[in-house]
């Protein structure tokens, strides 16, 4: 059967999934079978996504087809390339946050993390006044300069990531890649050896996906205190603009933990809690994760967060939907300035009761039911709204 490489691969998934060792409850089980099902579908698109000559932006990881910590903030666009040819990206920047760009000279896999072979953001582009840019990538040195990029010795994939902060206002851009010496050509129409080879690549991807962000906790989380949190630090991978403060947390039912950080000057900061497996969770329809626009500021500059599985009434409450064991992090973006300690976040594990004594502003942290109904309907509503672009 052409397809019996992919299948094979989806019955090696589902043991990885079962046999994975921080399983300790049924609704782990069930997350991680979810979990399976968002990662075919991801690898099925990232797979037929291969054009290095013919290529297009795919969206990398989403609500649907998790992976990675995702940032609930961010949009993740991929394509493939080759080092050797010259690539033209053109399209026109929207209201986000933030925009940047990162060449890496691989894919991740469950024993290293790829170099990253450059990182700007779109400060490094002109942008005209109707918002349009062009920038190129490609192999000659002697164009390097403003609009062309430089690709390294093995260059394989162009990532792009659009950040959100005020999720209800902010407006994503548009993207289009194509190879500089194939516009107006085409590819040549695919045959069974081909269907066949994406079928088993899909499968390669799947298995590689799974395994690779089971072993990414142990590489950059477990290994610290639990409730506790890192001071800021430049995130792994070559993000040239981003810092970020990692932990993971273990709480009972009647605590909370009290993450309390200071509103920056980034154009971007966000935190958000994700599940064992390594994503994020439900943050349509649940507030897991919030941006400085999208929390409530204490009145001495502060950020105060809660986190916490009881609703403590609090406006900076993060849910942690049963997950008594989980991964917090927060990212700081768009940075012009290197953080230090001091802006990094103080963590206190305290029991719920205790919340109305330890938020020094708790009248002001307090909301109504009704005003946290409202927060959760602004959530769906623009998530759709971005989705449909």
């Amino acid at each position: 059967m052409l397809t019996q490489p992919f299948a094979d691969a989806v019955v090696e998934a589902e043991k990885v999934i079962a046999e994975a060792p921080h399983i300790q409850t049924e609704q782990d089980l069930i997350e991680g079978y979810d979990y399976l099902a968002g990662s075919i579908r991801a690898s099925l698109q990232l797979a037929w996504a291969y054009e290095r000559d013919f290529p297009y932006f795919v969206t990398s990881t989403g609500p649907y087809t998790k992976m990675g910590l995702d940032n609930p903030d961010a949009l993740y666009f991929h394509s493939y390339l080759r080092d050797d040819a010259e690539y033209v990206v053109t399209g026109t920047r929207g209201t986000t946050r933030d925009l940047s760009f990162q060449v890496l000279n691989g894919d991740y896999s469950p024993v290293e993390v790829p170099d990253s072979l450059a990182a700007f953001d779109d400060r490094e582009l002109e942008i005209g006044d109707d918002g349009r840019f062009e920038l190129r990538f490609g192999p000659d040195r002697g164009k390097a300069g403003p609009g062309y990029f430089v690709l390294g010795k093995g260059s394989a994939m162009l990532v792009v990531r659009e950040v959100y902060s005020d999720w209800a206002t902010e407006r994503r851009g548009t993207l289009r890649i194509h190879r500089a010496d194939h516009l107006g050509a085409a590819p040549e129409p695919k045959d069974r050896t081909a269907l066949e080879k994406r079928y088993g690549v899909a499968g390669k991807i799947l298995l590689s996906r799974l395994r690779t962000f089971l072993a990414f906790p142990e590489w950059f989380y477990l290994k610290l205190p639990v409730n506790t949190m890192t001071e800021p630090r430049r995130t792994p991978g070559g993000l040239a603009t981003q810092f970020s403060s990692a932990g993971h947390y273990d709480l009972a039912d009647h605590q909370a933990m009290i993450v309390t950080v200071p509103a920056s000057d980034a154009p971007y900061q966000g935190i958000q809690l994700g599940s064992r497996w390594y994503v994020s969770l439900d943050y349509i329809n649940h507030q897991t994760s919030l941006t400085a626009d999208q929390a409530r500021v204490d009145p001495d500059g502060r950020l105060r967060f809660v986190i916490s599985e009881r609703d403590p009434g609090v406006a900076n409450w993060l849910e942690r939907l049963g997950h008594a064991r989980g991964y917090v992090q927060i990212r700081w973006q768009r940075l012009s300035r290197d953080l230090t300690p001091e802006d990094g976040p103080e963590v206190e594990v305290v029991d719920v009761s205790e919340l109305p004594a330890k938020l020094p502003f708790y009248e002001h942290a307090r909301v109504s039911p009704d005003e946290w109904t409202a927060r959760i309907a602004a959530r769906q509503s623009a998530v759709a709204t971005r989705m449909l672009g």
